[in-house]
């Protein structure tokens, strides 16, 4: 049976600076480290940025995350409140895995 985890994708809200890279964009940094704390807590399978310029990104979650858990965390995303990113949580089906 495939397994089923969630997934958190990014992308820019009313407060991003296009043409700005990424780095660059202010509340990032504190961003990264808000998504660390699930990667500590063993609940974030990896996280990144895409690299087509669009912006945004997204974050896999390990397998049985609680997806209220979830959203209230994306939620309190110091970029989210600030309107840099938005999200939305999808479910997914790891299909093919190494």
């Amino acid at each position: 049976m495939s397994e089923r985890c969630l997934v958190v994708i990014h992308s820019p809200g009313p407060a991003w600076e296009p043409g700005l890279p990424l780095t660059q964009q202010v509340g990032i940094q504190e961003h990264r480290g808000h998504y660390l704390k699930l990667l500590d807590a063993g609940q974030l399978e990896m996280g990144g940025p895409f690299v087509d310029g669009a912006g945004g990104g997204m974050m896999i979650c390990k397998p049985g995350m609680d997806e209220d858990t979830l959203r209230t965390h994306a939620l309190s995303d110091p970029a989210v409140e600030s309107g840099l990113l938005q999200f939305e949580i999808r479910p997914w089906i790891i299909g093919l895995k190494a």
